[in-house]
């Protein structure tokens, strides 16, 4: 008698048409560089034309496709420029990966203008970016949104409170957004990585090695890999959340 296939079936990357919000760095570029190697094809953005070319040409050299534009996520007329770009080359949208965030300390700290700008770039950009992807979205009746969170949602640490409000948000926002529109066919999923080795660490590239090597920060290519298992599995299947924390990191 023949033995079932122990392994669960899941879905292709294979020619799904992905944006992605700030992939031009960090969490961001690993997701684009990982997702395009099966297959997938990306538009994506950032405010830096340098690092633009750079993941772009990457992507290519794979032999996947690539569009993106200098664009900043708190800007409203920035967002439709990307959507526009969205339209005119992929002709609609499967999946929407949101990574564009800035790190934010405490409201004490900040002058008005930058804390105003963290809240555009890390609540508004994600909630601009969703709403234009739902509205692609919904007359297909399907759908991937992931949102990458923050632990400092649930940890809270003293020094952060303009970012740890903005990650609050985007864990309430996805709880609530995946009850209003499941039922058409689009899945939510959140991720919370704890302390990830990227631009955004206030510390040196050879420290991040040393602190990946030791087990209390994790690398940009782990939480891709998470990524990529969220949006393979069978349509049956909604990873709605995950946490990721490095092996020492206790809360």
């Amino acid at each position: 008698m023949e033995q079932p296939n122990p392994h669960t079936a899941v879905e292709s990357l294979t020619d799904k048409r992905i944006l992605i919000t700030g992939g031009t760095t960090g969490i961001g570029r690993a997701v684009a560089l990982l997702l395009s190697s099966y297959g997938a094809n990306i538009v994506t953005f950032g405010r830096h034309q340098e690092q633009l070319d750079e993941v772009l040409a990457a992507i290519r050299q794979m032999g996947s496709r690539a569009e993106g534009i200098v664009a900043d996520s708190a800007s409203a007329d920035d967002i439709h420029r990307v959507f526009q770009l969205v339209d005119q080359t992929l002709g609609g949208l499967d999946i929407l990966i949101n990574c564009a965030a800035l790190s934010g300390e405490s409201i004490d700290e900040m002058a008005d203008s930058d804390w105003r700008y963290v809240i555009e770039t890390n609540l508004i950009g994600y909630l601009a970016t969703t709403k234009e992807a739902l509205n692609r979205m919904k007359p297909q009746q399907h759908g991937h949104i992931v949102l990458v969170g923050s632990m400092s949602a649930d940890v809270r640490e003293a020094g952060s409170s303009v970012y740890v409000a903005t990650k609050s948000a985007i864990q309430g926002f996805a709880e609530s957004l995946r009850k209003e529109i499941n039922q058409q066919g689009i899945k939510i999923s959140l991720v919370e990585p704890g302390a990830v080795g990227s631009d955004m660490q206030k510390t040196t590239p050879e420290k991040e090695q040393e602190r990946q090597q030791k087990g209390d920060m994790l690398r940009a290519e782990d939480i891709a890999v998470c990524v990529h298992y969220i949006l393979t599995q069978p349509k049956r299947c909604d990873v709605v959340s995950v946490q990721i924390r490095p092996h020492l990191q206790l809360i």
